[in-house]
Order: C-alpha cells, then sequence, then structure tokens
C-alpha cells in the first residue's frame, strides 16, 4: 500500500479582491447617503466638476485641474508620448483630450528574432465651465506633460470677490 499525496487546494489571494471592492464602494456610497438625508450640501471635487467621460485601452491618464483668478488649467501626463500622438479640441460644450501611443521594438540576433509591438489609446472629456472664453484655449507639451489653459473671459474675472471672514 503507498500512501499517494493528498491534493491540496490552491487558493489564490485575490479571489476576494473584486468583491471586497464591491462591497467597500457600496458602504462608502450608503454612507454619503446617510449625510444627503441630514441636508449637507455635496460639493464634487474640482475634477468631478468638470469630468464627464474617460475611455481607453491603456491606463488613463493622470489629470490635475486647477483653478486660479484669471484660468482655469488641466495638466495632463503623458510619458512616452509625443505631441504628434495627441490631439485637444472642443466638441460642443466639452473638451476632448485624445491619445495614441504605439511601441514596436525589434530583435535581431545570431539565432534569434524579436518583435513585440503595443497599442494603446486613451479619450478623456472634460465639460467647459462657464465663462471660458472659447477663442483663447491654449494647449502645451513639455517633458511629457500636457498643460490646456481655460482663460476665464473679462466678465467671469470681474464677478470674483474674495469674502471677507469675521471673527466673533
Amino acid at each position: 500500500m503507498t500512501n499517494a499525496p493528498t491534493p491540496v487546494e490552491v487558493k489564490s489571494a485575490l479571489s476576494g479582491t473584486p468583491d471586497v471592492w464591491r462591497s467597500f464602494r457600496s458602504e462608502m456610497d450608503r454612507l454619503f447617503d446617510r449625510f444627503d438625508r441630514f441636508g449637507f450640501p455635496s460639493f464634487p471635487s474640482l475634477p468631478s466638476l468638470f469630468e464627464r467621460s474617460a475611455s481607453f485601452s491603456f491606463n488613463v491618464p493622470a489629470v490635475d485641474v486647477s483653478e486660479d483668478d484669471k484660468a482655469y488649467k488641466i495638466e495632463a501626463e503623458l510619458p512616452g508620448l509625443n505631441e504628434k500622438d495627441i490631439e485637444v479640441s472642443l466638441n460642443g460644450d466639452l473638451l476632448v483630450l485624445k491619445g495614441e501611443k504605439r511601441q514596436e521594438k525589434e530583435e535581431k540576433g545570431k539565432n534569434t528574432y524579436v518583435s513585440e509591438r503595443s497599442y494603446g489609446s486613451f479619450q478623456r472629456a472634460f465639460s467647459l465651465p462657464d465663462g471660458v472664453d472659447r477663442n483663447k484655449i491654449a494647449a502645451d507639451f513639455s517633458k511629457g506633460v500636457l498643460t490646456v489653459t481655460l482663460p476665464k473671459n473679462a466678465e467671469t474675472q470681474k464677478q470674483q470677490k474674495k469674502v471677507e471672514i469675521k471673527a466673533h
């Protein structure tokens, strides 16, 4: 009689990960719903005020949205791309950023030949806020970072007012 090893069931450490995140997201949604019932106003973050959609086939580029008294700025990190790979356009009230990355690598050795190709694209769309001077929107690309400047029109700049805070 031989002792055959008993099969051992192997479980991946990540097997429950999607359910854990889904449960976490659901709990966070319930938490925010409770705050809404108390009448707390919800203030979306500046990026979520702008963003309408995102689609991609490689990682969506990181984007920072900022505002000062004269303009809004959108900065997108696009390493490995150059200005010819990027398109910035206005489509109605949407500012659309598109890009495509193509990478080809070929190595020939004495007895080997390796050829690799990878392609990916992304698209992000941002709603234009009121008061943007559409004719003066500018885009600059430097060191892998795309900066789109959305200047505010003169009327919008005049409407801004600093509110004094009084201490009691």
